[in-house]
């Protein structure tokens, strides 16, 4: 699979399908290999490019502060490698933040926007109870699965995991082939997050863009979505009843079927 460079980086990226484009990206240690539902759903509709964030997957892992700003600049690298000038583009959780820097810094290459479970940024957000962001970042002493299992009551609500359903079951198997996240690079992850403010510039977001949001969001409480769609100009906001965090997941066909028309216009 291809990968770029920039400013000495390493970005992996890939790509499915042959129409217009339509880049995703991720959140906290996820990586290409979170979309494969969307990917096989989306690739027929779109070309569907994807990559691993700095401090994830297959990309470089530098032990050193990251900055939202940075990443967003690595998104539009990915899109320069992939021979794009301008993208739909989808981002989740972490990735709706650079999603939102990457409108904001490269506004010509975004054509219309999707942000799911996000926020603007810390002078506005309402975050999270602490004790959940403390259980997601200590992994002290567990194995993968062992942290994938931790996580995942964080992520999707107990009526989604009394399901057993064959989704949950390939998410685990992705998660636990991907190359391993290092603490230090979850950590810095979760630094840039902390460290990101668009909120009092996403009024300058001027493309169509749906707000989507989860009931029952642990880790981004629903009420952020309100915020974010208050301040970007014509936004519009929909939400997921009973679902939580992991709405790629949890509301696969749904998700799936929003995108495609949202995208299609």
């Amino acid at each position: 699979m291809p990968e770029t460079t920039f400013k000495e980086l390493k970005i992996h990226w890939e790509s499915y399908g042959e129409k217009a484009p339509l880049l995703l990206i991720s959140g906290v240690g996820g990586g290409t290999w979170t979309w494969e539902e969307g990917i096989a759903a989306w690739s027929p509709h779109f070309r569907v490019i994807a990559f691993d964030n700095i401090g994830g997957g297959r990309s470089s892992m530098p032990d050193r502060p990251y900055m939202m700003a940075e990443m967003a600049d690595h998104a539009a690298a990915v899109l320069d490698a992939a021979g794009v000038e301008q993208a739909g583009v989808v981002g989740l959780s972490m990735g709706g933040m650079i999603a939102q820097e990457l409108t904001l810094r490269h506004p010509d290459r975004v054509r219309r926007l999707v942000l799911g479970s996000t926020h603007c940024g810390v002078s506005r957000r309402i975050p999270p109870d602490p004790d959940i962001i403390k259980q997601f970042a200590d992994n002290k002493g567990l194995s993968p699965e062992q942290i994938f299992d931790k996580n995942l009551l964080l992520l999707v609500t107990p009526r989604f995991l009394k399901k057993d359903s064959d989704v949950l079951k390939r998410y685990k198997e992705r998660e636990l082939r991907a190359p391993i996240q290092p603490d230090y690079a979850l950590e810095r992850q979760l630094g840039a997050i902390a460290g990101f403010d668009a909120c009092a510039r996403i009024q300058q977001i001027h493309v169509p863009t749906l707000i989507l949001t989860a009931e029952l969001d642990k880790l981004v409480p629903p009420e952020n979505g309100g915020i974010l769609s208050s301040r970007i100009p014509g936004a519009v906001e929909k939400s997921f009843a009973d679902a939580g965090h992991l709405i790629h997941l949890e509301c696969a066909d749904e998700f799936h079927e929003m995108v495609v028309q949202f995208f299609s216009v």
